[in-house]
């Protein structure tokens, strides 16, 4: 049985309509515009049956409709993006998006979204997890025991109790995606839900898909990082320009050649291809600063006089790209935060050339592209935005070029897909020209072929003599892009420094 039905779906842009919540950013000169080109089609002509307890993953390059086809299965499309017109019939738990209620729709599906913090309500996590629950009006004692179940099931009692502004990335992508398994839909979708998430996390996310599966549920899965989801997934749907260009068995997904795989731009299938990288010793640092590049000295961030991660000693040279991982909630975003003065209190030394360098001048040296990028987006055009960090017209595109956003130049920050905002923040930090670069999970939401190039782009800026510094879950990027990797630890011994790993 059909459990949703999509026939001859076409969705086109009508004009500027207002954000919805998973897009609208925290800060933006424009607000909640958005200004997708009047007539464009996002999705043109896509029929779509998937079937009760099918699990489908959605691939292909960003910016191809894989978030749009999502839209239209939770019913965003046609409800809330009112600049969007939709074309087709949509079918979905018996339910037809944009007729039926709002809310007997939402009990049948559950959405994570790109950005999962858009769709918290609630300042704790414990709230959150019951939210939907309270408001379809269940029974304390129910929602009581389905609350235990999903925390006992996917193993997140870490993540009661707590502030849900001050979790990582991640911990918000488990949290969301927990939240929508209380209410025990019919339907999952989740769109990019690997993202941020560690290795251990995306584990904890394979097993909480296989269980929704297993029970039943059917899953749509829209994702760039694709090992994880071998042996989860019934087939694979490639989407191209708006429309499907390619349906495929998990059988024939798995059976394709690296050059077919890489031709249909999809990342790493076979998580036995995935790349593995050594654990070497500590590295030993001399006390004073090295003359050239940067140089941290117990360098930590302070959170009610106490480290938020054990302080760290570390020197990278002009020209040399370094890595940082560690678990969920390590403090690898803070970490970086620190390092640009966006933290108003930290312990020990950043040094430049040799110089320390006091917190609000970090800010002139140092370029960030953070995890959410929307709070970095500030013009009303992609050219726009590029202007504020250079003038310069032939390096904007030239650089607009590289990162395949020249033909979206007029277009609103915030009518990109994530993936190309990502991409878009990136050009502003590179065109900044600054001597530090920062970059917080720099792939999210990006493609095999949009991840090569921004690391070709930030080997680029490194060969100019910029001392990089990356955060990042994506073990492709990593080893591709990336001279030396460290894992940042939280220890208890606060003289301990991070370990060294080479690639």
């Amino acid at each position: 049985m059909n459990i949703i039905e999509m026939d001859r779906v076409t969705c086109m842009a009508q004009g500027e309509p207002q954000a919805t919540p998973q897009d609208m950013p925290q800060t933006t000169a424009q607000g909640t515009v958005r200004c997708i080109p009047q007539g464009e089609k996002i999705l043109d002509d896509v029929s779509l049956d998937v079937r009760q307890g099918e699990c489908v993953l959605l691939c292909g390059p960003s910016g191809m409709g894989k978030t749009t086809l999502i839209k239209c299965i939770n019913g965003l499309i046609p409800s809330f993006e009112l600049g969007i017109g939709l074309v087709g019939a949509v079918r979905v738990c018996g339910l037809v998006p944009g007729t039926c209620e709002t809310y007997e729709l939402a009990k049948r599906v559950g959405s994570v979204f790109q950005n999962p913090k858009s769709q918290f309500y609630h300042l704790t996590s414990d709230d959150e997890l019951v939210f939907g629950l309270e408001n379809a009006g269940v029974d304390v004692g129910r929602i009581e025991r389905r609350r235990s179940e999903v925390v006992s099931e996917m193993g997140i009692q870490r993540l009661l109790h707590r502030d849900v502004s001050k979790m990582s990335g991640g911990e918000k992508q488990a949290l969301a995606f927990a939240s929508v398994a209380v209410a025990d839909p019919d339907v999952y979708v989740l769109d990019e839900p690997t993202a941020n998430l560690d290795a251990a996390a995306i584990d904890v996310l394979r097993r909480q898909i296989a269980g929704v599966v297993a029970l039943g549920k059917t899953v749509i899965v829209a994702e760039h990082r694709l090992a994880f989801l071998h042996g989860i997934i019934d087939r694979a749907v490639l989407l191209e320009n708006g429309r499907i260009k390619r349906s495929m068995s998990s059988r024939e997904l798995m059976g394709l050649s690296e050059k077919e795989r890489a031709s249909l731009g999809l990342r790493i299938v076979d998580p036995a291809s995935l790349p593995a990288f050594s654990v070497e010793r500590p590295v030993s640092f001399s006390a004073a600063p090295k003359k050239r590049g940067v140089s941290l000295r117990n360098f930590t961030v302070l959170r009610h006089g106490e480290p938020v991660f054990s302080p760290l000693n570390l020197d990278i040279c002009p020209g040399e790209i370094v890595g940082l991982v560690g678990a969920n909630g390590s403090g690898k975003s803070t970490l970086l935060r620190g390092l640009a003065g966006l933290e108003r209190r930290t312990g020990g030394g950043f040094f430049l050339d040799a110089a320390e360098v006091p917190r609000r001048q970090r800010r002139k040296v140092c370029s960030m592209v953070m995890q959410d990028v929307n709070h970095q987006l500030f013009s009303d055009s992609v050219w726009g935005d590029c202007e504020l960090s250079c003038p310069d017209a032939g390096k904007i595109g030239e650089v607009l070029g590289a990162l395949d956003l020249l033909t979206l130049s007029d277009r609103h920050p915030m009518s990109l897909s994530g993936g190309q905002r990502q991409r878009l923040a990136m050009a502003d930090a590179i065109l900044a020209g600054r001597p530090v670069v920062l970059l917080d999970e720099p792939t999210s939401g990006l493609d095999l072929r949009h991840m090569i190039e921004a690391g070709v782009l930030i080997k680029g800026i490194a060969a100019q003599g910029a001392c990089v510094i990356v955060t990042t879950h994506d073990v492709e990027f990593l080893v591709r892009t990336c001279d030396r990797v460290y894992s940042l630890e939280q220890e208890s011994n606060s003289e301990s420094e991070a370990s060294c790993r080479t690639i």
